[in-house]
């Protein structure tokens, strides 16, 4: 995982992470979490707002799920994000239990993996992309956000999500170029635009540089988000051409579909562009195979 946003946090002043019996606060104070080594997990390099507020090896389970603690010293701030789970509602530390995880910590504030959009402004993480924003296309043209489904998974100990919600990672570079320039996590079934062609990531999957995610390494609670636009458009996720949402998949099955209907009442069909679409590894090209890392992966499936 890389670097991730959150939109929050709780604070309490203590001698130990493990004590907050002296009162917590909330604050919805955007801020950013560190992941150095971009494991998806927490250790003891990352870091919350800056380096002077480390992981402190523990963890809090609050609301059923584990978050970081981070500490400055004396002070202690576990962040996270108001649209996942408003941990502001729970600033009681009765209700909570402290765990110690020195390192490698599987947390809930570490999953905003906070894919960058390209927009007229500059770079904006997907989940702070609201119906109404602009962004950018490949072509460098401004369209309108027409809406930003979401879907959340969860996993739990005892029942275990199947693979095909594993997101595929495209490295940075991976495509060529640099692109994308950094780590790229995405649905298996999204197209990137390569070659003039819309080409599912997992018809790139080579197993090194492009690979599935295990779900076993993410965390116990991610989310997916897919910009829908006008049209079936071209924007720049982490700097790389990636299509805009296309309703192959309804829009029933997003956490938010509710809220596309009071926008706009009834679902609508999006033309898909005009561009040939790769669904399978076996379908790629020669030269985008080779190039891609993908022939040696294709030939051993």
């Amino acid at each position: 995982m890389a670097d991730f946003n959150t939109s929050s946090f709780l604070y309490y002043f203590s001698s130990s992470p493990t004590d907050a019996s002296g009162g917590v606060t909330s604050s919805n104070q955007p801020a950013e979490v560190f992941d150095i080594n971009s494991d998806g997990d927490i250790d003891s390099t990352d870091y919350f707002f800056n380096t002077s507020y480390l992981y402190s090896g523990t963890t809090a389970t609050i609301n059923g799920s584990d978050y970081a603690v981070f500490s400055n010293g004396n002070d202690y701030f576990i962040p996270y994000d108001i649209a996942y789970d408003d941990l502001g509602a729970f600033t009681n530390p009765s209700t909570w239990t402290f765990n110690s995880v020195p390192e490698n910590a599987d947390v809930a504030n570490c999953f905003l993996t906070g894919t960058r959009i390209t927009t007229p402004s500059g770079e904006t993480v997907v989940e702070d992309l609201r119906t109404g924003d602009l962004v950018t296309t490949a072509d460098g043209r401004t369209v309108e956000v027409k809406w930003m489904a979401r879907q959340t998974y969860r996993q739990f100990r005892n029942m275990a999500l199947p693979e095909k919600h594993a997101p595929v990672c495209i490295s940075a570079g991976a495509l060529g170029h640099g692109l994308p320039h950094t780590d790229l996590y995405l649905t298996a079934d999204h197209g990137m635009i390569l070659d003039d062609m819309v080409v599912n990531a997992s018809a790139m999957v080579n197993g090194d540089t492009i690979r599935f995610v295990p779900l076993s390494e993410m965390p116990s609670e991610f989310t997916y988000y897919h910009v829908e636009t006008e049209h079936h458009d071209e924007i720049l996720a982490n700097g790389a051409a990636s299509e805009t949402f296309i309703d192959y998949v309804g829009r029933k099955g997003f956490d938010n579909y509710l809220e596309y209907l009071d926008l706009y009442g009834a679902d609508r069909i999006i033309p898909e562009m005009n561009r040939l679409r790769v669904s399978a590894k076996r379908l790629l090209p020669p030269q985008l195979a080779q190039r891609l890392g993908a022939a040696l992966a294709q030939n051993a499936a």
